[in-house]
């Protein structure tokens, strides 16, 4: 948002640099992002002053040229050489002096240098108009008034205007804010909590309407508001005798400031109002309006209406609309219409002023792909207590730069005042939330300089009402921070010593055990990422798993990429990923803790989810190592690793059967699942041009939270030797490695420690159906030294197990 100082002193006396503003609205909270320089003509015509010619003659070496004396008000007359024809003495003329800079045509500087033209010197130029880029007429010197004085800035001859455009970078809760009346009340309440003199000259300087007055009624639209909900307050007057013309400079100058173009007089005053107080405006030729009467209404679903950059828009059922008898002008609040649009033959309008509801607004504008200044505004809540008001000050200055006269009363229809916000503020509230104690007196000053009433007043605290252009103060703890902005953060004072309370919490509660395992994972090279909870339902399509019937959709979207909240982490990480790859990192290894959403049975469920992605190259190419893919079994020893430090070890192991891997297993508790994991399917991947392998994993973070252990086990290191013995193994193709640890672990709990899978072979050597295992079974007693006969004995046993219940044959 841009903001002119210069507008800003029309609101409020100012003696404090840009610069200076800038710190104090950016304390506001109102931060400047940027000051840039305006003025109206490039350059400012710095260095150019008005000259006095005391001598003119002919240049010694050239037919066509003059060698004059020429007063600058410097006391010494200086030489300038000069080709224009109609230079004479005693005139006075605009003279760009040795330094200055200006511009071409095509917006190219050139400096004015000390030079000899034909052996004469020269120390600067007389301007013709186009030199200056004032005028078209390049056919000689300009010639200026005889009365000025040598040395006088031309840039005060032709009104240069200059002023600093504040670049704001503004909150959207700050709706109050998005005019220069806006930001005047918030400078004002930073300079009146700053300064320790009379704050009398700090007071705003509002624009007064005491000379608007109806001329002649002879000239009345009526107006019918059907459904008040979506327009709260709608007022309009009727303008006659008007010229549509060009702006007078200032009111150009003004706009072209903060960036914009102007049009025509009408249309530029509505603009001006519109920065200025921050209440959007639009005037209809009212000699267009059929039937002279206006219907505020929605319009049947497929009308057609060309707004004014000549599309044809087909309306919504809950566009709201402004109608005469043959069908829709404009769109409320946001576009106009070219059929009752002002044109240079206009000389009769309709000034409408408005309050329309914001969140119909802002549909309407998101449905139609359009934010224009107006809907910018609506949509975010203006002030309903100036319609009438910005009304008469448009309408006087319509007046002003159109002429005409006032030809009918105003119309206001507002059934339903819009009332004040009611607050009670606690002063222990604030300090407590502050920090800091702050006096009553000082919280009260601030409080009437936000134009925040004060209706009575205890040793508890304020009762207050808040303005409804603040729409964004409404409880206790918005009044609390509108305090600690103007007060200033940086006043709040910190201690400088750190305190900590070392408590006996429980280390199961969702956050502490996050970090636990954002902690595990970051040392093994991970990185945390965030992902929008919003997703396109284009995702649907890659997995059965994931249910159409099951999303939560958006019911007012940003965009069709972001129209429904996501049932799985799984494709954020992947866009994710793809993003990363697409720019030359393709090694990565990332988890996100987040919530999937879903619609069941008519109610909405939100699910805890802990998703952890690897993909790409886990040991990089060097001189002495080979590069090395991620795979599933290095996989599968993170997710065991989690599994681990979370204290969960008691799981049993089946097949998953989510669609979306190709190869996975899941881990369960119970009947509950804890884990599921493996290799993205390759059409999964394609849907996001992935072309490398990814390994996922989908913790159900809930159920995770219901088994998490905080118990940590110690135990002495053995000091006896374990023992280890192999097995290869013949079995049939179906049979998995996890039935065989958990038979083999079943033999003798206590001594067998650990079964591992160190060999797979399958080929022409083996009989079809059948593959081959070789299993390392690690044995240790912790009272004694385990001897042959013992490991005999239990050999035999796993021996007999393995035989019996998976038709093993040892090789």
């Amino acid at each position: 948002m841009h903001i002119s100082y210069n507008w800003l002193k029309q609101f409020i006396k100012l003696d404090i640099t840009p610069d200076e503003t800038s710190e104090i609205l950016t304390d506001l909270g109102l931060e400047v992002e940027g000051i840039t320089r305006y003025e109206s003509l490039k350059g400012g015509l710095k260095g150019v002053v008005v000259g006095h010619v005391v001598s003119c003659v002919k240049h010694p070496n050239a037919d066509k040229l003059n060698l004059t004396k020429i007063d600058l008000g410097t006391g010494e007359p200086v030489q300038i050489v000069c080709g224009a024809p109609n230079i004479a003495e005693g005139q006075k003329v605009p003279v760009a002096t040795v330094g200055t800079e200006l511009y071409d045509a095509e917006g190219k500087a050139f400096q004015i240098k000390k030079g000899k033209i034909r052996g004469e010197e020269s120390f600067g130029m007389v301007c013709s108009e186009v030199e200056l880029g004032i005028g078209t007429n390049g056919d000689g010197i300009m010639v200026l008034d005889a009365a000025l004085q040598p040395g006088t800035p031309v840039a005060e001859v032709f009104n240069i205007a200059t002023d600093e455009v504040f670049e704001i970078g503004l909150t959207p809760n700050r709706s109050d804010a998005m005019s220069h009346w806006g930001v005047a009340r918030d400078l004002r309440a930073g300079l009146l909590q700053n300064s320790k003199e009379d704050t009398q000259h700090k007071e705003l300087i509002t624009p007064s309407v005491s000379k608007f007055k109806v001329e002649r009624r002879t000239l009345k639209i009526d107006v019918t508001v059907e459904d008040y909900k979506k327009a709260p307050r709608y007022c309009g007057v009727t303008i006659s005798g008007i010229e549509v013309k060009a702006s007078p400079e200032w009111l150009q100058n003004r706009l072209k400031a903060i960036g914009i173009t102007p049009k025509n007089n009408i249309v530029d005053v509505t603009n001006y109002v519109l920065h200025d107080l921050g209440q959007p405006l639009h005037a209809f030729d009212a000699g267009k309006i059929k039937g002279s009467k206006l219907l505020v209404k929605t319009v049947e679903a497929g009308t057609k209406f060309t707004t004014l950059d000549e599309v044809e828009r087909t309306l919504h059922q809950d566009d709201l609309m402004i109608c005469d008898e043959n069908g829709p002008l404009c769109m409320a609040g946001i576009f106009g219409g070219t059929r009752a649009a002002v044109s240079d033959n206009t000389t009769t309008i309709f000034l409408e002023s408005a309050y329309f509801h914001p969140v119909v607004i802002r549909k309407a504008a998101k449905r139609h792909g359009l934010n224009t200044d107006s809907s910018f505004r609506f949509e975010r809540g203006i002030d309903p207590a100036i319609t009438e008001y910005a009304l008469k000050h448009a309408a006087l200055l319509i007046q002003q730069v159109a002429g005409g006269e006032i030809t009918s009363d105003i119309i206001d229809l507002y059934p339903k005042r819009i009332e004040d916000h009611s607050v009670f503020l606690n002063f222990n509230n604030i300090n407590r939330i502050l920090g800091e104690e702050i006096s009553k007196e000082t919280i009260k000053k601030i409080l009437v300089s936000l134009d925040i009433k004060v209706h009575s007043m205890s040793d508890i605290g304020l009762g207050i009402t808040v303005p409804p252009y603040r729409a964004d103060v409404t409880r206790e703890i918005d009044v609390i921070e509108e305090i600690l902005r103007v007060y200033g953060f940086n006043n709040i004072t910190f201690s400088s010593k750190l305190n900590a309370t070392i408590a006996n919490a429980s280390r199961t509660e969702d956050h502490k055990v996050q970090n636990v395992i954002s902690n595990l994972l970051v040392a093994q090279g991970f990185y945390e990422i965030m992902s929008n909870s919003l997703t396109t339902p284009e995702y649907n399509k890659l997995s059965d798993n994931i249910k159409t019937s099951f999303q939560v959709d958006i019911l007012n979207p940003l965009s069709n990429d972001l129209s429904v909240m996501r049932q799985s982490l799984l494709f954020g990480g992947l866009e994710a990923i793809a993003y990363n790859i697409n720019r030359k990192r393709s090694d990565l290894k990332l988890f996100e803790f987040g919530k999937s959403y879903h619609k069941m049975l008519g109610s909405y469920e939100e699910h805890k989810h802990f998703a952890v992605f690897s993909t790409g190259n886990n040991i990089k190419p060097s001189w002495n190592s080979t590069p090395k893919a991620t795979d599933f079994f290095e996989f599968k020893g993170y997710i065991n690793s989690i599994l681990t430090r979370l204290g969960i070890t008691k799981t049993t192991t089946q097949p998953t059967e989510n669609d979306v891997f190709s190869e996975g297993i899941a881990y369960y508790l119970g009947k509950d699942i804890i884990v599921e994991f493996g290799i993205l399917k390759k059409a999964v991947l394609k849907g996001l041009d992935i072309k490398q392998e990814v390994c996922y994993a989908d913790f159900n973070w809930d159920n995770v939270l219901k088994v998490v252990s905080e118990k940590i086990k110690f135990t002495d290191i053995n000091k006896f030797p374990a023992v280890k013995r192999d097995y290869a193994l013949l079995i049939d193709e179906k049979v998995t490695f996890d039935q065989i640890y958990q038979l083999t672990k079943q033999v003798d709990k206590n001594t067998i420690k650990d079964v591992t899978l160190f060999d797979v072979y399958q080929g022409d050597k083996i009989e079809d159906g059948k593959k081959s295992y070789a299993i390392s079974i690690l044995m240790e007693d912790s009272s004694k030294t385990l001897t042959d006969s013992q490991v005999d004995k239990i050999m035999g046993k796993i021996k007999y197990q393995l035989e019996n219940n998976l038709n093993a044959q040892l090789r």
